[in-house]
């Protein structure tokens, strides 16, 4: 018969509690995360997105800048950056600042370069990214041309996917050569 050794009993108790909670750990962290898209909802959802990005673009360039409020969720969570700076803080700021967009803007003409990127993230949440060129043409006929880089959390809900975090960044100008 072997004979008890207190320490040997001590460790593998402490080794067990250890493995156990490794285990609760790995089963909780595991119920916070999304299941895998497999290949094909992956496609369906980059092309249903990509067609998104497609009618936001024609949505802006033909309705002006007020169809920026149907491209956005209406949700509290919302927010929009550009170039460092926040620019809606929430929703209701975004429907407080598209309001006047038309008071200075006349016209908006979009367009997304490529490549337009789209990661999905779960059946409902995808990334989208890409390079974009506006034009706006003010209420005096003055038109100015910027170009930069766009990413975006859009969310599929009742209405179809939305923005429901945008930020723009507008490249920086090139110096001109020495």
């Amino acid at each position: 018969m072997r004979s008890f050794n207190r320490g040997n009993w001590v460790r593998n108790i402490v080794l067990c509690m250890v493995i156990l909670g490794a285990i609760l750990a790995t089963d909780c962290t595991g119920a916070k995360t999304s299941p895998r898209l497999n290949p094909d909802q992956s496609l369906a959802i980059t092309n249903s997105v990509r067609a998104f990005a497609v009618t936001v673009a024609n949505d802006i360039t033909s309705r002006g800048p007020l169809a920026w409020r149907d491209q956005f969720a209406d949700v509290p969570s919302f927010f929009m950056a550009a170039n460092g700076q926040l620019v809606f803080a929430n929703s209701d700021a975004a429907t407080r600042g598209i309001k006047e967009l038309p008071r200075s803007i006349a016209h908006i003409e979009l367009r997304w370069g490529d490549p337009l990127l789209v990661d999905p993230l779960t059946p409902a949440l995808a990334m989208l990214a890409a390079p974009y060129h506006e034009v706006l043409v003010d209420n005096a006929g003055h038109r100015m041309e910027s170009s930069g880089y766009f990413t975006g959390l859009v969310e599929l809900g009742p209405g179809g996917w939305k923005f429901r975090n945008a930020h723009w960044s507008v490249a920086a100008p090139t110096s001109p050569a020495p």
